[in-house]
């Protein structure tokens, strides 16, 4: 009896598997051979931008929201300076009635000088109409008349100062009296369908619109080396068109402590391995010899620039050497240790004690 073959593939997979297992979660440059993973994680550079993917709300974006259709919840009852939409068919050809109408303070609304006005405060939209029906029966045959409440004097408009609502580190925005309603993590149209969803609580069949008006969740960070003498890290604003060169240029270009190794440290799609590591050429960049090496920058991208190796050593034997012997006298003011920023404050301030005369 002969024994039972392996399959090769479950014995190569169960030997990654093994090697994954041993060797841990690593940082990967390179990319497989399924096509969806390659256009995953394909970065694109200078002459291929891509658009980012559609935008999610987060805090602490602003946003802003206005509401188009704020019709209440029926039975309503009308109040003055209510607005209503009133249409009649064979009216006078002089004196049609097609418009809209204010209801006065007195609580009624005037249809014009050839019918006289309705009181209609207190009653619904659909009494209002019968109401209005009877009452043009008397100059018209028959009146065919329509009534819609178009805007009310009461209700509460989701409008503070510019319509702008700040994203709360919950995720949501305050709607006033209607109450908070959740956006985080949201598109604009799913954030759009969430405050419709809330606010039929008060009113019938809202309708509104959002649009974001400032970025302020979406970022990347370019972390600057310092050579023994603290990384510099700063945080900047994506607008989605940002190349490795227009992030160097919002940092002032690269430092004299600085070396040629750039990196973007980029958080991996899908979940597949840890990160990736983007290689960047200074002097490509810089001289366009190749503009490929010029990435497009990602939310969560780190740009980082190490130091150069010849002032690490420098700054680190002086702090090892030099600063142990050169303690400023107690009666000097305490400088912060820095290398030779420091030694050279403290030998210009006693060059001036001993060129200063004495007081007579």
């Amino acid at each position: 009896m002969s024994a039972a073959r392996i399959d090769p593939r479950l014995l190569v997979g169960g030997v990654l598997v093994v090697c994954l297992a041993v060797a841990g979660c690593q940082p990967f440059d390179f990319y497989q051979d399924d096509e969806e993973l390659t256009q995953a994680l394909d970065p694109a550079d200078e002459l291929a931008k891509i658009s980012l993917p559609e935008y999610r709300i987060e805090p602490p974006d602003l946003v802003a929201v206005e509401l188009f259709k704020a019709t209440p919840l029926p039975p309503y009852w009308l109040e003055v300076y209510d607005v209503l939409q009133i249409d009649v068919a064979d009216t006078l050809w002089d004196q049609p009635i097609n418009g809209m109408f204010l209801v006065e303070d007195g609580g009624q609304v005037n249809l014009g000088p050839a019918y006289g006005s309705v009181h209609v405060v207190g009653t619904t939209v659909e009494h209002a109409q019968r109401i209005i029906t009877d009452h043009l029966e008397q100059s018209l045959r028959r009146p065919e008349v329509s009534v819609r409440l178009l805007r009310t004097s009461g209700l509460q408009q989701i409008a503070p100062p510019n319509n702008q609502y700040i994203v709360g580190p919950d995720g949501t925005i305050n709607l006033d009296t209607y109450g908070t309603v959740h956006i985080g993590g949201k598109t604009l149209t799913e954030a759009k369908v969430a405050i419709e969803r809330h606010l039929s609580q008060f009113l019938d069949s809202p309708i509104v619109s959002i649009e974001v008006l400032a970025y302020n969740s979406k970022v990347y960070y370019i972390i600057t080396q310092g050579a023994e003498l603290g990384d510099n890290v700063a945080r900047m604003p994506i607008t989605g068109d940002e190349t490795v060169l227009d992030a160097l240029s919002q940092v002032g270009g690269i430092s004299q402590i600085s070396s040629v190794k750039i990196w973007i440290a980029r958080p991996a799609p899908g979940n597949v391995g840890c990160e990736q590591i983007l290689p960047i050429s200074r002097d490509d960049i810089s001289r366009g010899e190749a503009t490929d090496s010029n990435r497009q920058v990602m939310p969560g991208d780190r740009i980082y620039i190490m130091q150069d190796e010849k002032f690490d050593l420098s700054n680190y034997l002086e702090r090892l050497l030099v600063e142990p012997f050169q303690r400023p006298p107690r009666d000097t003011p305490n400088f912060n240790t820095g290398g030779v920023s420091t030694l050279r404050k403290y030998q210009a301030l006693e060059r001036q004690q001993n060129s200063t005369p004495p007081i007579e």
